[in-house]
């Protein structure tokens, strides 16, 4: 066996992208989900889908293709997920795709994937997301469930404010080293004890600046 897998995480932007799920069980649906949430264009492709799947279909959310896997499917796809009861289907899927040089997941075999997807959960803003590297997706979803419960709603309401005051912040406070002085407030250890107990801590005020004195007229 070779050394472990090393993984870069990475947040990617995937609104208006066109990926491509291989299935349509339950397994599928989740992984479609995922993608909506992120404003993929989603095509699934399996001859039979879950009821929410075709009520996905049906309403213009995904596009369906009623037919087994195909070469061609991949041409224009930014990323593929293969989540099929068939191994052969799926190792179809990512030798298409490492051909392609596209990011793939194959569903339970993270050997073959150029990607693999973490456990999260997010409050508005926040978004965390563990992983295992693939050792115990299990252990994966047991951190995620302890960190949901430690970190509430309330980091979301608070991180929605801090995105707008950031923004005039970084209008308003022209001293690189004032601006981060203030950033660090925001997340001020104070801060981070209350939003743990349930409560919204107190934005900091921007810094007022200093009046041009005006000089008197001889």
């Amino acid at each position: 066996m070779g050394a472990p897998l090393s993984y870069y995480p990475a947040f990617i932007v995937l609104k208006g992208k066109n990926c491509i799920v291989v299935g349509g069980g339950r397994v599928a649906e989740r992984k479609v989900a995922d993608l909506l949430k992120a404003q993929a264009e989603v095509t699934v492709i399996s001859p039979a889908l879950t009821p929410t799947l075709t009520r996905l279909a049906k309403n213009g959310r995904i596009s369906h293709k009623t037919r087994g896997f195909r070469e061609s499917d991949l041409n224009k796809a930014f990323l593929a997920i293969a989540a099929t009861d068939h191994e052969e289907t799926n190792l179809r899927v990512a030798a298409v795709a490492d051909g392609k040089n596209m990011l793939v997941n194959i569903v339970d075999h993270p050997e073959l994937c150029t990607f693999i997807v973490p456990s999260s959960f997010s409050r508005g803003p926040l978004q965390v997301a563990i992983s295992t590297s693939g050792a115990s997706p299990a252990l994966a979803r047991a951190i995620r469930r302890d960190m949901q419960e430690r970190y509430g709603s309330v980091f979301g309401r608070y991180l929605t404010k801090v995105r707008a005051l950031r923004k005039m912040a970084v209008k308003k406070i022209t001293s690189a080293a004032e601006r981060e002085k203030f950033f660090r407030s925001i997340a001020a250890p104070e801060a981070i004890k209350k939003l743990l107990k349930g409560s919204e801590p107190k934005l900091p005020e921007l810094p007022v600046p200093p009046k041009k004195s005006k000089r008197k007229k001889k």
